[in-house]
C-alpha cells in the first residue's frame, strides 16, 4: 500500500487485502487535515461508505483517491475495484438491513457516479462540497 505524491492526488492502492477502514479514515483525515471539521466528517463518511461498498460487492485490487479543489471548495473521493457490477442505491444482496450506504453518499455529496476502468472494474466517485455560508473558499480549522 502506498501514498501517491504530488502532483498526483493522494492515493491508497490495496492489491492483496483490503485496508482496515480505520486506517483509511486516518489516512483521509491526515490528507485533509486543514479542512473544516464538519466538511471533513462528510468526506470521511462518503469515503467509508464507498470503500465498504467496494469491499462487500467488488473485487481486488481496491484503491482510493482524493482530489481536492479549493475554488470552489470540494473533495472528490474515487474508489476503484475490479468488479464490473454497478452499485445500486437502496438494495443489498447482503440482507434487508443493508443497502443504505449509497443513500447516505447521495445525501452528503453534490454528485456521484461510476466510470469504467480499462479492462474490467470501475471507479465509483462522489464529490463533497465544502462551501459554507455562501463562501467558495475552503474553510480551515481554527
Amino acid at each position: 500500500m502506498g501514498v501517491g505524491e504530488a502532483p498526483d492526488p493522494p492515493a491508497l492502492e490495496m492489491t492483496a487485502e483490503p485496508a482496515p477502514l480505520v486506517r483509511v479514515r486516518q489516512w483521509t483525515a491526515a490528507a485533509l487535515a486543514d479542512l473544516d471539521e464538519d466538511h471533513l466528517e462528510a468526506v470521511l463518511l462518503v469515503s467509508t461508505e464507498l470503500l465498504t461498498n467496494a469491499y462487500e460487492h467488488g473485487a481486488t485490487p481496491y484503491g482510493i483517491r482524493l482530489r481536492r479543489s479549493r475554488m470552489p471548495c470540494r473533495v472528490r473521493v474515487e474508489v476503484d475495484d475490479a468488479s464490473p457490477e454497478q452499485p445500486v442505491v437502496g438494495r443489498s444482496r447482503l440482507g434487508e438491513t443493508r443497502g443504505r450506504g449509497l443513500v447516505l453518499v447521495d445525501q452528503l455529496s453534490t454528485a456521484w457516479g461510476t466510470n469504467p476502468l480499462p479492462g474490467t472494474g470501475k471507479t465509483v466517485w462522489a464529490e463533497v462540497s465544502c462551501e459554507r455560508d455562501g463562501y467558495t473558499r475552503c474553510a480551515s480549522r481554527p
